[in-house]
Formats: structure tokens, sequence, C-alpha cells
């Protein structure tokens, strides 16, 4: 069994031994550039147009915007671009029906400021924001830093001996929060420290205490949690400034799947219930033939530590770099890839229907807005997320997502019905107020059947509050007695699609003052991440003499061996991976 000791854990070595037994490839169909062109033809145009689709992508290795098709073949959704060294395609998403399922919930938004003087032409080479860009920051990421106490060697930011140190100033990430928040119409309101390893920030409490200073009610960190496994007061000190999430690397449920944190992950989950927070998201990057035989068993994992487990979300892996055809047939997995691995590994508990798009939130964000004047629109494409809740019935030990008593879409459908007369909600007298209050709910009433709800938690009352209320209190309530499942799945050069990176929901913010989505800040690094990075990085002569104390190797973390035989034999270890429910009825394949 892999164990990580004696060096600083990188993965290399189980990874090695993981893929050696392959279970399954995805055989990437051919088309000939005759074919492409017949197609790109007839294609729609409109996002949210019928397959085949038109639009554009990004050539892996010119880097030029070329025109790609998203088109269908054996049930399943691929994109081909034709580059001038040939045509390439890649699997875009593995079940049509759920494309066509998912792309009905479709919302568009205009975001009506800009960072860059930029009309988008050149999308996504010309970002920050830029005029051109449909969706305000649903989650702001800072980077404070890339130092780590990691060497994963997939890892595409960690500072190697010798090599230049970026950390921004105190200064500098106060004008990157307060640059999200002037977004208009709606600014960023939650924000996302990662790094690197951000505890490594011996300022890291003053920085989340700035954030909550500018107004940011979510505050989360970005973590492999190897300091807070060792450090309990830094936990308390993360929770009293004002994180609310620990955003908690989690690959699996073996030392192999999880190397990273797998001996660990007791001591942090102790340290947390001690300090009585912050809650735990558990993110998984999902790799085919690497981990995707354990998606159900984590979120198994996940319902064992409901006191302090919110949520668990997948990331499908994002194959950046040189990455040749047969490595892609072998590791990519989509959203409905993974879906239908959940739905086997939890013996149909959760099913494909019982996930949901991410921009059906935008449906719903006009009801907020009219009756709590929060404005939060997610209104990223139907392809990059979907999620669900599930409940825990401890009396029947059985796991109830929210859809087999909640009628989601009707009621969402609902909700559009009246949107004119929610939206005239602040002009109305009290009683109009109270009149049009109980009418929804008591319609709400309507999609809830009582029967297939969990006994002992008072789901509807929970959601009644999350709706009719819609702050961070009440949202958190009904976190604390349901776990959030979700995905996301960042682009890479092969399935890059330019009409999902204009609708991007997750921003980097930089310290030249632009605001950056996601998958183009890491897929284009040259013209972003690593640019603007360097250009603001210390040399490390530079570092050293500011920090005459710091030594590199200081930073790292080695397992060692004593630490592993010591978890193996404790009781916390016991408790936190044996001595759990099986809440499926189902073990993960071996």
């Amino acid at each position: 069994m892999a164990e990580s000791v004696g060096e600083v854990p990188s993965g290399e070595k189980e990874f090695a031994e993981s893929t050696r037994r392959i279970r399954d490839i995805i055989e990437f169909p051919e088309i000939s550039e005759e074919q492409f062109e017949e197609m790109l033809r007839k294609a729609s145009r409109t996002y949210g147009g019928p397959l085949p689709h038109r639009t554009y992508s990004l050539c892996p290795e010119t880097r030029r915007v070329v025109p790609a098709l998203v088109w269908e073949k054996d049930g399943k959704v691929w994109i081909t671009k034709r580059c001038p060294e040939g045509m390439i395609t890649d699997v875009y998403y593995e079940d049509v029906e759920q494309y066509y399922r998912f792309q009905k919930w479709k919302f568009d938004f205009k975001l009506m400021s800009a960072n860059v003087d930029a009309s988008g032409v050149n999308c996504p080479l010309d970002c920050g924001l830029c005029a051109r860009h449909r969706s305000h920051t649903n989650l702001l990421n800072i980077v404070l830093t890339n130092r780590c106490n990691l060497s994963c060697w997939y890892c595409f930011f960690y500072a190697k001996e010798g090599q230049p140190i970026y950390e921004p100033t105190l200064e500098q990430i106060r004008m990157m929060l307060r640059n999200a928040k002037k977004e208009y119409p709606v600014g960023a309101n939650a924000v996302q420290f990662t790094g690197g390893e951000p505890t490594l920030r011996e300022d890291l409490v003053e920085i989340i205490k700035i954030a909550k200073e500018e107004g940011y009610d979510h505050v989360q960190l970005n973590t492999d949690g190897i300091k807070l496994a060792f450090e309990p007061e830094l936990v308390k000190a993360v929770r009293q400034a004002g994180v609310n999430v620990l955003y908690l690397s989690y690959d699996g449920m073996t030392p192999q799947t999880n190397w990273k944190n797998h001996w660990e992950i007791p001591l942090i989950f102790e340290n947390v219930r001690k300090a009585k927070g912050p809650s735990i998201v558990l993110v998984p990057t999902t790799i085919r033939n690497v981990n995707d035989h354990e998606l159900g068993a984590i979120i198994n994992f996940g319902l064992n530590h409901l006191d302090i487990v919110r949520g668990v979300n997948f990331q499908p892996i994002s194959l950046v770099g040189r990455v040749p055809k047969k490595e892609r047939q072998r590791f990519r997995i989509t959203i409905p890839g993974a879906i239908k691995r959940i739905e086997e590994q939890t013996n149909g508990a959760i099913v494909m229907e019982d996930w949901y798009p991410i921009p059906i939130a935008g449906h719903i964000a006009r009801f907020f807005e009219a009756f709590t004047g929060s404005r939060y629109y997610m209104t990223s494409h139907y392809c990059c997320g979907a999620a669900t809740y599930i409940f825990l019935d401890r009396k029947k030990k059985r796991v109830v997502p929210i859809s087999r008593f909640l009628d989601v879409e009707g009621f969402v459908e609902y909700l559009e019905s009246k949107a004119e007369e929610i939206e005239q909600w602040k002009t109305l007298g009290r009683l109009q107020k109270l009149k049009l209050g109980a009418e929804i709910f008591m319609k709400f009433k309507s999609f809830y059947d009582e029967k297939y709800a969990p006994e002992g938690i008072g789901v509807l009352e929970l959601i009644k509050n999350a709706f009719m209320h819609g702050n961070y209190d009440a949202l958190g309530k009904f976190h604390t007695n349901a776990l959030f499942l979700g995905m996301m799945h960042f682009m890479d050069e092969y399935n890059y699609d330019v009409e999902r990176v204009e609708r991007c929901v997750i921003h980097y913010a930089m310290p030249d003052g632009r605001i950056v989505p996601f998958c183009t800040f890491n897929v284009i690094p040259e013209l972003y991440r690593d640019k603007v990075q360097d250009q603001f990085s210390y040399t490390w002569e530079e570092w050293k003499a500011m920090h005459p104390d710091w030594e590199y190797q200081k930073d790292k973390y080695i397992r060692t061996k004593e630490f592993v035989e010591r978890m193996k034999n404790s009781e916390i270890y016991r408790k936190t991976y044996i001595d759990i429910e099986d809440y499926f009825g189902t073990n993960p394949r071996e």
C-alpha cells in the first residue's frame, strides 16, 4: 500500500501504480475535413442552439482561435476543431440526453462593467474582464503564494528551489478585492484564497480579515490541510477571522488515491470539530482509471462526517499542457461520466436526473433579488457544472436527493411565471407582501411530497427559510442538514469552448488590476497566470534577503513512517475511515 513516507509527498509513485491497470478508455471518433466543413455549414450559431453547434476553440500548439464544432455521435457529445496541424477531437459531454436536459436551463446575463478596453472580439486572448463577458464574479480566486508544502508532480503552480516567489502584498490583495466589488450591476461577494498552499503565509489571518472588511460574506480557503492537521490554533484563528469554508483537497479513500492528506485527514477533522468550524467541502480531482471507482465511497465518507462536511465538489480533470490523444482517452472524464459512476456506486440512490446545471440558479435569482435585495446570478454555461443536494434519513439509513421529494424544475418554472409580480415586491404594502409571500409558500407546498422526504429534519421549513429569507444564516442552516454535491469541469486546450469561457463565473484577480476567467488564467498561462505573476514576483535572491531565516525545505512537509504507523493504530483513524456506515449498501470496486 502506498504511504508516501520519508519524503515530500508528490504522488508520482502512486499515480504510476494506479495507472498500471486500465479499466476503460474513450474511443474518439474520426472526422474528415470535408465532414467537418459540411457540418459547420449546417451548424447552429446561437448560444444554446441544437447540435451540431458552431463555436470557437484554441489550437493546443499555436494558441490561435479556430472554428470548432460541437456535435453528437453514439450518444455522446464531441468537440472537433481544425488546427494548422490537423483535426483534433475530444469528448465534450458523455451523455447527449443530459446535454439537452441541461441546455434548457441556459441563462444569459450581461455584465455592464469592464476592466479592460477590449471588445472581446479576440476572446480569450484579451481578458480582463472585457465588455463581452456574460457573468459577474460568483467566486473570486486570489493566489496568495506559489510556495507549497507538497511537491505534486502534475502541479503547474508551486515554486521550485531557486525560482521566483510570488506573494502579493496586503495592499495588492485589498485592491484586488475592491476591484471585484466594483463589478456592475453585481459585485463579487465570495472569495477563495488559494495558492500554492495559502496556509504558508504568516499573515493569512490578516488577509482573511481584510476580505471581511471589504464586505465579502463568503470566504473560502483552498488548502491541502497539512498545516491545519498539526496546528489546531491555526484552525481556530482562521475560523475566528472569518473563513466560512475549507475547500479541502480529498482525492480518494486510500493512501494510493489520496496520497496528499489521507493520513492527516483525521487530525484535520478533529481540529475543525474542536474549533466548531469552518465547514469543510471535500474536493476530489476526478480522473478516469485513477480514482473514478471511488466517487460513491467519497460521498458516503462525507455523509459519515456530516457534522463538519457540508459538500463534495468533484472536479473532472483538466488536461492542461501537451497531452497525447491516448492519454486523454485514458484519463478524460466529463460531468455525465462521473455522475454515471456515482449512480452505479450508490446503487441508484443518486441518479442522473437528481442533478441540475449551475445556471438553473440564474432563474431563481430574480426571486431572491425581489424578496431580499440580494443579487447573485450564477449564469455559467450549462455544461460547466452540475449540482444537487442529498439528505440523510438517519432513522431509515437512506440517502434522499432533494429531487425525490421536491419538484425543483416545476417550482423554478412557477417562480418564473410569477416573476413580474415578485419584482413588484419593493413597491407593495405590508399586507400585499404578506399575501404574496403566503401565496408563494402555499404553492411551494404543492411541489413538495412529504412521504418521500427524510424524517426528522424538517426539510420543508429549512427550504422555506432559505427561500423566504435568502440570507447567509438561512442558507447556512440549510447546509447543516444537507450534503451539497457539485461538479465543476474546468477546460483545457483540447475541449476549450469560447462560449463557455464568455460565461465563466469563477475568476482570478491579478495584481495588475485585471480579473480573468478561470479557464483563461490557467489554460493560457503565458498570457495571464505566469506572465503577470512573473512580473510581480520576487527573485530568489530578493526573497532570501527579505526573509533571511527562511529556507525552501522548511516549507516542505515530510511524512514520517512513525507518524503513519501511529495513525494506523489510532482510534481517531478508525473513527474517521473504518467504523463508518455504508449508506449505499455497496463498496468501491476493486
